[in-house]
């Protein structure tokens, strides 16, 4: 199969859903000779900023001279995002390739009682052959959905486990209370790894706590300086309004380190991957110095996370604005974020849909007091119906409009934005990966 062929096939396999269980894609992995064994790992999870934490994780590792190989979920322009080694996606011709030699393996599985591969095992299985191939010395694995039953979770303990956050997500398959979903992720501590969470004290904390207790899993604390004091706090932070940190470490203090990706939120997630590295260099003995540390968080670049594409401010334009975020949660962050970023007057143009297990109401009803109007539409994959969308904006007394299909609401609304206006694109990292390259670039 050439690549466009091999992307069909792969698509091909989302009619077969979501399947949290492993021993199909344990089976896949044994017929290519476990390709899972062959590297360090860091395994990240969480229900929030997962996807900057591997980032900021590989990035350090690569500053540090290390080939590493990262995977993320999902992609948001580029399904090729997902499998990089040293920033570099993997090449089209390779991805063709890998699905190429392993479509027979799924057709024969299919074949018997384990049946048939899904679209995320098949990618999750292109990742670990073409980093085992390549030789990599790590890779930063960030989780699929959940934890405990997710297809990456076919790893050997992990050199650092991650746990970055437990919030309202996924609640049809992880569970109806925070401590059922933080028990998913809890999933990725093996006896054998060492661990590091920034989830605060309360519910789902003592149960990530008693899985690692369970398991005798070192667990190690991240948290910002002003908070409460863990014992076993491996890290905290500092942020100022310039959004500069300071990061205070068992060896020495690191000041004025800024961070690639913006947003104030981003803060918590480049300590929670220094805290991964300071295992790694601590307690795993992997050589990462403190100016690979402060290159890494300065290089670092994952997209659809509060990514400024259009910064109208320097001549009185408009800006545009990208930010992957679809829960409760991620709302919470966004609107902090964009009233440290742009002050606590800014009403903002929301361009937003979501896609199905996202519930549209609440989300919208954190970020009300920031709206000035609301452009519904819905991504391509998998989205909610638009009218769950235009009811909730219509509760908040939001004025709402319709734009369809999503690549037109984008341009459309940015086309018209006036002088001053901020247009921000969010409720599904799908929606934003449907903003045309031409604004992108």
């Amino acid at each position: 199969m050439n690549y466009e062929e091999s992307v069909q096939y792969m698509s091909g396999l989302l009619q077969f859903g979501i399947r949290l269980d492993r021993e199909r894609f344990i089976a896949l992995l044994e017929r290519l000779g476990n390709p899972q064994n062959r590297f360090g790992c860091i395994h990240i999870a969480g229900t929030n900023g997962k996807g900057s934490t591997t980032t900021f994780i590989a990035a350090i590792l690569r500053s540090a001279g290390y080939r590493v190989g990262t995977y993320l979920s999902p992609y948001v322009f580029d399904m090729r995002e997902r499998i990089q080694i040293n920033g570099t996606m993997i090449p089209r011709e390779e991805f063709a390739r890998w699905v190429t030699l392993l479509r027979p393996h799924i057709e024969a599985l299919a074949a018997t009682e384990l049946g048939q591969t899904t679209e995320f095992e098949l990618k999750t299985a292109v990742a670990f052959a073409y980093f085992a191939e390549s030789a990599v010395d790590f890779a930063a694995v960030e989780v699929g959905i959940g934890g405990r039953l997710d297809a990456t979770n076919v790893i050997p303990p992990p050199l650092c486990a991650v746990i970055t956050s437990i919030g309202w997500d996924h609640m049809h398959l992880l569970g109806d209370t925070l401590g059922k979903i933080a028990f998913e992720k809890a999933g990725i501590l093996k006896t054998g790894s060492i661990a590091v969470t920034a989830v605060p004290p309360g519910e789902a904390k003592e149960v990530i706590e008693r899985v690692a207790q369970e398991k005798s899993v070192p667990l190690y604390t991240v948290a910002p300086e002003d908070q409460h004091q863990d014992p076993r706090r491996l890290i905290s932070y500092q942020r100022d309004a310039s959004g500069s940190l300071t990061l205070r470490l068992p060896s020495g203090t690191l000041k004025d380190v800024h961070p690639s990706l913006r947003g104030t939120y981003q803060a918590g997630n480049a300590a929670t991957a220094v805290a991964a590295v300071e295992i790694l260099r601590t307690m795993r003995g992997v050589t990462i110095s403190d100016t690979a540390i402060r290159e890494g968080l300065g290089n670092a670049f994952i997209p659809g996370r509060f990514q400024m594409v259009r910064d109208g401010r320097p001549t009185g334009g408009a800006t545009l604005l990208l930010d992957g975020a679809h829960n409760v949660e991620g709302a919470e962050t966004l609107a902090i974020a964009l009233r440290a970023e742009f002050g606590e007057d800014q009403k903002y143009t929301l361009i937003t849909g979501a896609k199905q297990g996202h519930a549209p109401g609440p989300f919208l009803e954190i970020l009300a007091p920031l709206i000035n109007k609301v452009i519904a539409t819905r991504p391509s994959f998998r989205p909610v119906d638009i009218t769950e969308v235009v009811t909730a904006a219509e509760r908040l007394n939001l004025p709402v409009s319709i734009v369809e299909p999503a690549t037109s609401a984008i341009l459309e609304t940015w086309r018209q934005a006036k002088s001053g206006e901020v247009v921000v694109v969010t409720g599904s990292l799908y929606l934003v990966g449907e903003t045309p390259e031409e604004l992108r670039n």
